[in-house]
């Protein structure tokens, strides 16, 4: 079962995750990534989404032109939790 991260637990992450910023209005993880060129954009966007695919767990994210939003929320919880910053961990990994 997923549970819902408390305050103090989402502060240490983003501590951790220093690329990603809280967004209370979404109750979820965000972070922007601007890349060189539409063709790197949606390239970053694929291997995203085979390894969100593989984990069952899915970003809420948009694209225009070299830049994608990137919101990490668990809806089950009503905000982050574990699974959320795994994701973040995978996406760190693939864009640096």
């Amino acid at each position: 079962m997923v549970t819902l991260l408390s305050e103090p637990e989402v502060n240490e992450l983003l501590g951790e995750l220093t690329q990603w910023t809280y967004d209370a209005g979404r109750r979820a993880l965000y972070r922007e990534v601007r890349l060189k060129d539409f063709s790197e954009a949606i390239g970053v966007m694929m291997r995203v989404a085979l390894e969100a695919e593989k984990a069952d767990h899915h970003p809420e994210w948009a694209n225009v032109y070299n830049r994608i939003d990137i919101w990490l929320t668990t809806h089950d919880v009503g905000g982050v939790s574990s699974r959320d910053a795994a994701l973040a961990r995978v996406i760190d990994g693939i864009v640096g």
